[in-house]
């Protein structure tokens, strides 16, 4: 394949060449569209003359004229060109064309015998030569990474992938447009720590020269915007990217984006109303429904049920809150839980809660309540137990989405916690709860994996543009 390819990139340098020695540009510069192809075919009236630039997608011929097709990122249009209209030298200089080329036209609007819009070239003048030629199997390809690798060929080929951005681009912008309505503030926190902290998570690391000082690529921003709840903002939110040092799977990208809104005065219950607030507006205003098809399945927004952690592990494990962290290890190998070592991590249990839930979480959002403090560091413990935190984990399509809880603002019972969980103690956070930090609820919501879902896209990897892949050979 690399040879023929190697071919056809030959004939278009040669190409090139050609057009090079008539003394044309072919890396033009500046072209006066009068609209978006989509803009010319919603107001389309035959005898307008258009302004239209866009990439060469097919090309037919036929004696002294020929079709095209032309592609902008809003869709298609045909357009005519004919030796008579041209002349015959602009005529002659089609031959140097290629699909891929992008070209700017002038036209007349007209419909053809078979009642297809088209313009009737004026005009035509290239605007960047295409050497590489447009993979015509790129839809069958076995090997994957190569879409993901050469996202710009994917996005000019398959446009049920550039419409996934376009959606992933709308999400984004119904989620800001959500919360500026109820008042937030969106603000910016630092991408490159002292201290990472936030989450449970291995960090990048990198050195700043200047500083002589060691730093980490952010895991989470909620230890800054909490210093803002503080500083007396008491309603804002941050939509990050976040990186995490640690495996790349279907659901798992080392670089991600991640929402995250808090609330003074508010608590674990009424972070809860507003995540289902705003997933349930923002479905509806990108997809037009309350019932989701994801994968095969449904998920109804209508239906949003509670399950109890503790209850879930008691059940189906006999692990009680409270139990040694060893006895959690012993019981789980008595069920058949496989367990690297003797130690278990907040990932590994976010797991084997995932598989329990996931049957529910396929046919509509599953808060799941009532989770070990162990697992907790930065969140309040329940009046009534101790053990547990006041805090939710939301499960959508079998996959966590949102985390969130009623955040911890004892500036005394922090530091313990730090201490006891082993990670350090971050003395500007616990310096900046002693100036008094409101009662709040933090909410943590995945952009990506509510992208997955909203699109019903199977992998992370089908909605970040560029996703992390290993090196290429």
């Amino acid at each position: 394949m690399e040879e023929t390819v190697n071919v056809l990139m030959q004939e278009r340098l040669s190409k090139l060449g050609a057009i090079k020695k008539a003394g044309i540009d072919p890396y033009g510069g500046k072209f006066d569209v009068s609209g978006s192809i989509k803009a010319v075919r919603d107001d389309f009236a035959e005898g307008k003359v258009v302004q239209i630039a866009g990439r060469i997608m097919a090309m037919r011929e036929h004696g002294k004229s020929a079709f095209f097709d032309l592609k902008d990122s809003s869709g298609r249009l045909q357009v005519y060109v004919k030796e008579d209209i041209l002349g015959k030298n602009e005529y002659d200089f089609l031959k140097n064309l290629d699909i891929g080329d992008i070209i700017g036209v002038k036209g007349e609007l007209f419909k053809t015998r078979t009642g297809s819009p088209t313009a009737k070239v004026t005009r035509l003048e290239l605007l960047s030569k295409s050497l590489r030629p447009l993979p015509e199997k790129w839809h069958g390809l076995k090997d994957v990474e190569t879409r993901y690798r050469q996202r710009y060929v994917d996005l000019i080929v398959n446009d049920d992938v550039r419409n996934v951005f376009i959606a992933r681009s709308r999400i984004i912008s119904e989620i800001r447009a959500f919360l500026d309505n109820l008042g937030y503030l969106e603000v910016e926190t630092p991408m490159m720590q002292a201290m990472p902290g936030g989450a449970t998570g291995r960090p990048f690391k990198t050195h700043h020269e200047a500083l002589d000082a060691d730093l980490y690529l952010r895991i989470a921003p909620e230890l800054y915007l909490k210093k803002l709840l503080v500083g007396g903002f008491e309603k804002v939110y941050e939509i990050n990217r976040n990186f995490r040092n640690e495996g790349i799977s279907i659901r798992h990208n080392p670089e991600f984006t991640m929402l995250e809104v808090y609330t003074a005065y508010s608590d674990c219950e009424g972070t809860m109303t507003l995540a289902e607030k705003l997933i349930t507006t923002v479905a509806e205003k990108v997809t037009g429904k309350k019932v989701l098809e994801y994968q095969g399945k449904t998920i109804d927004l209508a239906k949003w049920e509670r399950v109890s952690f503790a209850e879930l592990m008691k059940e189906n494990f006999d692990i009680n809150a409270g139990d040694d962290i060893k006895e959690w290890v012993r019981k789980l190998k008595a069920k058949g839980v496989k367990i690297e070592g003797t130690d278990i991590g907040r990932t590994q249990i976010i797991n084997i809660v995932g598989d329990l839930v996931e049957p529910k979480a396929h046919s509509h959002p599953v808060f799941v309540v009532d989770i070990f403090r162990e697992l907790c560091p930065l969140a309040k413990t329940k009046k009534d137990n101790p053990e547990l935190t006041d805090r939710f984990e939301l499960y959508m399509g079998g996959m966590e989405i949102a985390n969130a809880y009623s955040e911890l603002n004892d500036p005394l019972e922090q530091k313990a916690r730090f201490k006891e969980h082993g990670g350090g103690v971050d003395e500007d956070f616990v310096r900046a709860l002693e100036y008094g930090m409101p009662p709040a609820g933090g909410l943590g919501i995945g952009i990506d994996r509510l992208v997955m879902i909203l699109t019903n896209s199977a992998s992370i990897r089908d909605v970040i543009l560029f996703p992390q892949l290993k090196p290429e050979s």
